[in-house]
């Protein structure tokens, strides 16, 4: 089954009791017994909910895994997997993340006795040199947020296969339909689902798919005991948007595509961060393991400052300023201020996130109006 057909099938089959095409929201806490432990399979909603099992099953084929899991947030669904460590364990993380996933792991987690790595993943060596007896997770974000640098995660699962770690990928900003990370070699990825499968800014949501039947059992025991679970309304939502991810991403990237070349050539921008250009150091990567380069793109202004990034930041009409991204309406945000101010300014820069930094998550809107609204705001 092709992947349109799977991000609308898969999983979903008509309700039995009245024929409804679409999966109805199991709107319930408590399912009745026919006798103390006899049961349709349904005891607890914080336990199971038939709407929550149809996305689980449709997430995990998206993902060419065995089996989905979900929560109610991304950073929940990272909760989980950061509970399979326990203390004295250590991760290696990219160096360049998401600041809630930074802000969780080393504001909270780091005070269970985990220690985290901050690293260069596309450096092999610096990765085999930070490995050592006690590490047990590497974790992958890619592309990265904000800078949309390309990690190799078949090389990554390669230089820890003979070893007892995990990998786990963050796909969020690719999403199933441009790449498959346990297809590369992973054991576990991770989406906020409130992004691009959600897809319309009106859900809140995060999932693992892994196709491991431990792995499965260790989370689901996670979900159910530590009870961040989704509502069947939310996964209502993410069910729907799921049915138009292809057709989305593929007018995004487009989109997005077109977006980066004209800030490429315009004169008040100093970098363009996107790697569908041949330029970008990651470029080849990307097109090994991704079928599109996807919908994120930032950009540095040559007169780097705040001040300056602000000025553009208030004066776009059809981007919005705001947090999040994947959603069919486009987003202007400073990452330095917003989403990744969690991270030390030190840090940041260490990675190219300057004062001037701006990340575009390109919507499916006109190109046209897009493309005015930046050169309006640039002027």
């Amino acid at each position: 089954m092709k992947f349109g057909t799977k991000a609308i099938h898969a999983g979903v089959d008509p309700d039995p009791s009245t024929g409804a095409i679409m999966t109805p929201i199991y709107q319930t806490s408590s399912y009745v017994q026919d006798a103390p432990g006899k049961h349709k399979g349904y005891e607890y909603a914080r336990s199971q909910n038939p709407t929550r099992d149809v996305l689980q099953k449709n997430l995990a084929a998206l993902e060419n895994g065995t089996h989905g899991i979900c929560f109610g947030s991304g950073l929940a669904a990272l909760d989980a997997v950061l509970r399979l460590l326990s203390p004295g364990d250590e991760l290696i993380s990219t160096n360049d993340l998401y600041g809630g996933s930074y802000r969780l792991m080393t504001k909270l987690f780091a005070h269970y006795g985990i220690k985290f790595h901050y690293i260069d993943l596309n450096d092999t060596k610096n990765l085999k040199s930070t490995i050592n007896e006690h590490t047990k997770m590497i974790w992958v974000e890619t592309p990265t947020n904000p800078m949309l640098n390309i990690i190799d995660i078949k090389k990554v699962c390669k230089a820890v296969s003979t070893k007892d770690i995990l990998v786990c990928v963050d796909n969020t900003f690719a999403s199933p339909y441009l790449q498959n990370p346990l297809d590369l070699g992973a054991d576990l990825v991770l989406h906020s689902a409130t992004k691009y499968l959600g897809g319309h800014s009106d859900v809140v949501h995060g999932a693992i798919v892994v196709k491991n039947q431990e792995l499965a059992d260790r989370l689901y025991f996670i979900q159910n005991a530590a009870g961040a679970i989704p509502g069947p309304q939310d996964c209502f939502l993410v069910l729907r948007g799921i049915k138009t991810l292809h057709v989305r991403m593929q007018r995004a990237c487009e989109n997005a595509m077109a977006i980066a070349s004209y800030l490429q050539k315009h004169p008040k921008v100093a970098h363009v961060y996107y790697p569908g250009f041949t330029t970008h150091p990651h470029h080849k990567v990307a097109k090994s393991q991704m079928s599109g380069f996807g919908a994120m793109v930032s950009f540095d202004l040559k007169v780097n400052t705040k001040a300056s990034a602000n000025k553009i930041l208030k004066k776009t009409k059809v981007f919005a300023l705001a947090e999040s991204l994947g959603g069919v309406e486009s987003l202007i945000g400073h990452p330095a201020t917003m989403t990744h101010a969690s991270i030390p300014k030190k840090d940041r820069l260490k990675v190219g996130l300057t004062d001037s930094l701006i990340r575009l998550s390109i919507g499916i809107e006109d190109i046209r109006d897009l493309k005015n609204d930046l050169a309006s705001a640039l002027k």
